[in-house]
Parts: structure tokens; sequence; C-alpha cells
């Protein structure tokens, strides 16, 4: 089965959360599993790049609206990846070196995806699936269907949308209208929702299937969905949830290339707790306590409003208990505050802003617990990285967090998890967390039993193929 995935993010190329991550990797284990899968993504001016050797694939004229542009596309020339990788180069748009964040970001995507659409309409022969990944590329099931330049070649292909994010919608004003290639006008309906051009909707709408990153984020989209939810209430008879798996190549603990103190589940101890006192060595912490880390980006969604007040609170209650690490990047005013806590806390807290892979794969395999206190967590794949490492996930009750982590108060739990993201219910899981630190049968046990849970990549693609049909 030759499957197309089409998206603006894949690692390592170019990566800016989750979707990246999933994108590098299903590919790859589609193609283990005998299926021919190939990626196609904007060619942005990224280290892989120009680190990378690529041969011109293609080149085509496309229109967007009164714009008439050349794109190019480019391919990796290695296979390195393990899976094809096209890169569409289309001059003044894609070839930038951020992903998002250009006021111009609707007509660098709309571009994009129309690029790609006349190439597949080039083709000789027609992929299995196209399979679209979040707003940036879910106006393509629609103008394969109902674009006339496109629709005679490219209508029966089924397409699949796979929603990471149902938040950001890539919204856009019917003034924009033309940048569509020529299409049914009496399709509009197609393309709205709320009086607006609303591309995620589109991608529901048109699609053949709709899939998510975990099952209970299925079910949250029909009551909360930033505008969707009757939508996904509609269309629930075509929307699955498929659980993300985490790449073990990657995330090993007995190969990772990013730490130096190798280990499995059965060496755990030792292993551990070399790389919790390299990482202690580099912030100045006691590797003697309890290690609380968080990873990822501060904004909204991930809580990361409420840290600097919960970090304030357990500070307070838990001083010279515990120690407390920070790595990621965002809000600025939410980086700011917990940057200034370095001097006050210092020798128990630190927090390193900025994104870092090296270190995050450090801080997985050294620390004990790992907090997520999400807002909104589609899958999650974090927390499937600590457990990966033998570090305690802690997680918000939502999403994909909801699926993979079972409280240490259930028979067989082996994390903690709480209700709502909270100053009070942060404060209560650490607190659970350190009677937990001390009994090390109890903790140990918990370590090695969800260091052998798998969350590999096989059964999703198994998942998948169900849906492809």
């Amino acid at each position: 089965m030759e499957i197309i995935h089409i998206t603006a993010e894949c690692y390592p190329v170019a990566k800016a959360g989750g979707l990246g991550d999933v994108v590098g990797a299903l590919p790859k284990y589609q193609c283990k599993a005998g299926h021919l899968a190939k990626v196609i993504m904007p060619m942005y001016r990224t280290k892989f790049l120009y680190n990378n050797n690529f041969t011109v694939d293609a080149k085509g004229t496309a229109s967007m609206g009164n714009l008439t542009f050349e794109y190019t596309i480019i391919k990796e020339a290695t296979n390195k990846l393990g899976f094809d990788l096209y890169l569409v180069d289309i001059n003044g748009l894609l070839d930038r070196e951020k992903i998002y964040g250009y006021n111009d970001d609707s007509e660098r995507f709309t571009a994009f995806q129309i690029a790609v659409v006349d190439w597949l309409s080039k083709w000789q022969h027609n992929p299995n699936i196209v399979h679209c990944h979040d707003h940036h590329t879910a106006l393509i099931p629609f103008m394969m269907q109902n674009c006339f330049a496109y629709r005679d070649k490219l209508k029966t292909i089924p397409t699949i949308l796979t929603i990471h994010n149902a938040q950001y919608q890539g919204w856009m004003g019917w003034d924009k209208a033309n940048y569509i290639p020529a299409w049914d006008s009496w399709k509009q309906g197609l393309l709205d929702w709320k009086d607006t051009i609303n591309p995620l909707a589109s991608g529901i709408k048109c699609a053949w299937k709709v899939t998510t990153v975990s099952d209970s984020y299925m079910h949250e989209l029909r009551s909360n969905s930033n505008g969707l939810e009757k939508l996904f209430e509609y269309e629930r008879g075509k929307c699955y949830g498929i659980l993300n798996g985490i790449d073990n190549e990657v995330w090993n603990p007995k190969t990772d290339t990013y730490i130096t103190n190798h280990f499995t589940y059965k060496s755990l101890v030792k292993g551990k707790q070399k790389n919790k006192e390299q990482i202690c060595e580099q912030f100045g912490l006691n590797n003697e306590l309890p290690m609380f880390v968080f990873i990822g980006r501060l904004v909204g969604e991930k809580a990361a409003d409420v840290l600097p007040a919960a970090i304030a609170a357990i500070m307070h209650s838990f001083y010279g208990q515990c120690s407390v690490l920070i790595l990621g990047s965002g809000d600025p005013a939410i980086e700011w505050e917990l940057a200034s806590f370095n001097a006050r806390y210092q020798g128990y807290y630190y927090a390193d802003i900025g994104y870092n892979e090296a270190l995050s794969h450090l801080m997985y395999a050294g620390a004990d617990f790992l907090l997520m206190p999400s807002r909104v967590e589609p899958c999650g794949l974090n927390q499937m990285y600590a457990m990966r490492y033998g570090t305690v996930p802690m997680v918000r009750s939502t999403g994909g967090l909801q699926d993979t982590v079972k409280d240490m108060g259930e028979v067989d739990g082996f994390g903690i998890r709480f209700n709502h993201p909270t100053v009070e219910d942060i404060h209560y899981s650490v607190s659970r967390a350190i009677e937990v630190y001390q009994d090390k049968t109890h903790l140990n046990w918990m370590r090695k039993y969800m260091m052998q849970i798998d969350h590999s990549w096989e059964g999703t693609v198994a998942a998948y193929d169900s849906i492809y049909g």
C-alpha cells in the first residue's frame, strides 16, 4: 500500500511539538510493516536541509488567487529516515527558518497544499491513501474532490485526516476564498464553519475518515473542541481514536545516544541514579532528593501558567525535601517568572529556558517524577517517554494522559493522576510522590512495570491499517 503523509512537521527535519514526532515515526514503521510510506512537507531552511543531500524530483507552476508561483519538489537522496521524504519549495513563502508564527501563515500553508495537490495530479499513478495531518493540510481533501483542475484525477483516492490538536483550525476570512483553485461554488458549505473558512472543519467534512491521537481525546472533542463540538458529534460515525506510539529505537535507555549511562529495567536503580547525579551536578541540585521535572512548552494548554504558583507552594511546604527542574520555552511572562526562581530556590530548583533535545533525554533518564498538568493533551508523548525510562508520570486526567497512565492507587497502578490543573492538585500529587519515594520497594516495582509496557508503533500501524481499509 502506498501511503502519502502530508504535514507541516516531521522530526528530525523540522519539529515544533508532538506532530513532528508522530510523522517522523509512523511512516518509518509503516515501511517496516511492508507499506510504501512517503512524507511531503514544506522546505524550511533548517539544519537538516543543509546537512543532507537532496535531488530535484519535480517542478511545477500553480496559482493562489492572483499569485502565480513556481514550486520545486526535492527528495532526500539516501532514505536515511526509513521512508521517502519530499520537501516543497516555494520561493518567498516556505523557505524560512521557522515553521509557524508569520503573519502570512494562511498564504504559506494554502500555497503548500495547492502545490502538493497539483503535483499529485500529475503523477502517472494514484497512491492508495493520502493521509493529512492537522489544519495545515486539511484543505487537501476538499481540493482533491472539488477543484476543477484536480478532481477528475484525485477524487477517488481515500483521504484520512489525523487531528493532533483541534484548538488550532487555520481560520481564514471569506475574502480569501479565491486562494483555493477554481471549485464548485455550491460546495461552499464544505469550507464554511460559522461564517468563516475553517480548514480543519473542512477536513473533517471532506476526509473519508478522521482520526485523533487517543480515544479519550476523540470523546472530549464532542464537548470541547474550540467551536467544532457539533461537527464532531455529527461526523462521529467516521471518527476514530488511535493512540500514538513512541519510537523505541530513539527512546531506549539501553541505547539512547543522548545519554552516557545506559540501563534496562533490570539495572534501572543504578542506571537512573548515575543519570540523576549527572543532572544534579550540572544544575547544582541534591541527588539524594526526589527530583521532579517538567519538559515542554510554557503555554496555557500545558497549564504552564500555573507552574510558578505551584513551584512556590511546593517550595514552601517541601523545601529541602525535593528538587525541581524545568525545561521549556513559550510565553515570555511565564519564562521570566520561572527563571526568576533560580536564585531564590538555589540548590533545589532550576529553570532552563529553551529547547534542548539532549537535555530532555537526560532528564527522562535521571528524574524520578515527570509533571504534566495539561489542560489539553490529545495524546501526550512525554509521559510515554518517561515511562520508557522508569520516570513516574504525574498527569492530569485528560486525553491521552488518561488513556496511558494508571494511578498507583489502583491495582497494578504505576503513576500519579489528578483531576484539575490547579496549584492544589499539583501540590497534593507532589506530596503523594514524596511519600512513595520513601518506599523504594514500591517505587522500583512501579518503575520496572512501566518500563515494560509496550507503547511501540507496531500496534499503532496495525490500527491505521484497519482504518485505511
